[in-house]
């Protein structure tokens, strides 16, 4: 009744791995039911997060044609 030590290291590496896996698996399971809790309870339909990102794109735009203005400008001369 020998042990071979290779194969009980493989199967412990096996079972190790499939742990992890499973453990990995219903954490996104658990992710994606409170994803779909929240979205359901405490959404906010009109955030002012959503206001306050209209406001940065449009200084972003604003930003961008001043860069673009002074390229041509610059160009020209």
């Amino acid at each position: 009744m020998e042990v071979n030590l290779v194969v009980e290291a493989f199967k412990f590496m096996i079972l190790g791995m499939l742990a992890v896996f499973a453990f990995l698996y219903l954490l996104v399971l658990a992710m994606k039911v409170e994803a779909k809790v929240i979205e359901r309870y405490f959404s906010d339909k009109k955030s002012s997060f959503a206001a306050e990102e209209s406001e940065d794109e449009e200084e972003e735009r604003r930003r961008v044609a001043a860069i673009i203005a002074a390229v041509i400008e610059y160009r020209k001369s």
